[in-house]
């Protein structure tokens, strides 16, 4: 199985380099790979001592960054190597506080795997969630050094716990420690006699809880929102959009929109401006106009969507209507706003228990949404009341830094 894996992740590069030729984004990682080892060689110092954490994109670095930080401090002495697989997270992350260096991890074969551990020979390795490489795991575990998994999250049909999954199940055992989000994750580690285990929860509600203690304040959203009652929609994608100009075209409700689309690009944004019949302004635009004149406002830039739900009464978080995954719905939460998602989120387990225990609604179809939708902008003491239950599930759900952190002093 090594034999065929090696010749696969091999292929796998080729493969890369040929799909950059015409996929921009697949040239970002192809190119930025290229340049990891000249920047390590140019950067990193043989007499000082490092840590190592990686990331396979945005989301995971978000989800890891609390603890990133608890770390930092924890180990003065030591510098830091930020690694990503993606560009969504490199691209975004290259240049953060959190650590030294910021690179691109290159391919999981095992002359790279070598090559980096030569250069950064790191003394704790952190991996955040579900990035498994096997060959830097195999060289982990060669040269003993510290390593653990925080954030895991594991499901019945990963090949960890299939007859077939040897391969990949020993390379688990290469982490002294696994932190799972949930008991079910920590009970299939069991199942293949993993031990050394333990359910921390999700990091990702300290990396929220922390939204509340920055200064949230966006003038260009108070003078848009104007005291009336605030709808907004993260990460959106095409099907979700589909509902939402639906609903914004045909309602009579006194309600102000805010749409941050997952895709920025010029000719999407413009397409969707343009389906919506109602006085629409882009972030773009925004310069040397009255924003509280119109109605719906479209951000066409990056790195706003948490502090602009700070002024959400009611928020929805793209993803769930089709199959491209649900986005954090832990954002929203954590200002005690009411939330609306797709039915497709069976792989989101914060999702599934916000449902049932929080201020989660879930839609299959337009009908669904506009009967929600009624519900939140007639019935304040329903609106605010699924608010204040996320907030909570928020509160509750904290402390996964603390007993990762706690661990790593021992």
């Amino acid at each position: 199985m090594n034999i065929i894996y090696n010749i696969a992740i091999g292929l796998t590069e080729l493969a890369l380099k040929f799909i950059a030729l015409f996929n921009t984004k697949i040239k970002l990682g192809v190119n930025g790979r290229s340049r990891t080892f000249s920047i390590l060689k140019n950067t990193i110092q043989s007499t000082d001592k490092y840590i190592w954490f990686h990331c396979a994109s945005l989301g995971e670095y978000e989800q890891g960054l609390p603890v990133f930080k608890d770390i930092k401090k924890l180990y003065k002495n030591h510098k830091i190597v930020l690694t990503f697989f993606s560009p969504s997270g490199y691209e975004i992350r290259k240049n953060t506080d959190v650590a030294d260096v910021v690179v691109y991890l290159p391919i999981d074969t095992k002359q790279n795997a070598k090559r980096f551990f030569n250069l950064v020979n790191p003394e704790l390795t952190v991996f955040v969630k579900y990035d498994i490489w096997p060959n830097y795991l195999k060289e982990l575990k060669k040269r003993q050094r510290r390593a653990i998994l925080i954030s895991a999250l594991f499901r019945e049909n990963q090949s960890y716990f299939k007859w077939y999954g040897s391969f990949m199940r020993n390379k688990l055992f290469a982490f002294e420690h696994i932190f799972t989000q949930d008991e079910k994750s920590k009970h299939l580690l069991e199942s293949i006699d993993y031990s050394n285990v333990s359910v921390s929860g999700d990091t990702r509600f300290d990396r929220v809880t922390s939204q509340l203690d920055q200064d949230n304040t966006l003038d260009f959203v108070s003078e848009f929102k104007n005291n009336r009652l605030c709808f907004v929609a993260g990460s959106t994608w095409p099907e979700d959009e589909k509902i939402l100009v639906d609903y914004i075209n045909t309602t009579t409700e006194n309600i102000k929109f805010v749409i941050t689309p997952h895709n920025i690009k010029t000719a999407h944004v413009q397409k969707l401006k343009h389906s919506i019949l109602k006085k629409t302004i882009l972030f773009s635009e925004k310069e040397s106009v009255s924003l509280s004149d119109f109605q719906v406002l479209i951000i066409d830039t990056i790195g706003l969507l948490s502090r602009i739900y700070s002024y959400a009464n009611i928020a929805y978080v793209g993803g769930a209507i089709g199959s491209t995954g649900l986005h954090n719905i832990l954002e929203p939460a954590v200002f005690g706003v009411p939330i609306i998602i797709g039915n497709n989120h069976e792989k989101f387990p914060e999702a599934n228990l916000m449902i049932k225990n929080a201020g989660v609604l879930e839609i299959k179809n337009i009908e669904d949404f506009k009967l929600i939708m009624s519900q939140l902008t007639q019935d304040k003491e329903f609106l605010n009341s699924l608010g204040e239950k996320n907030s909570n599930f928020i509160k509750k759900n904290n402390g996964a830094v603390i007993q990762i952190t706690d661990y790593l002093r021992i």
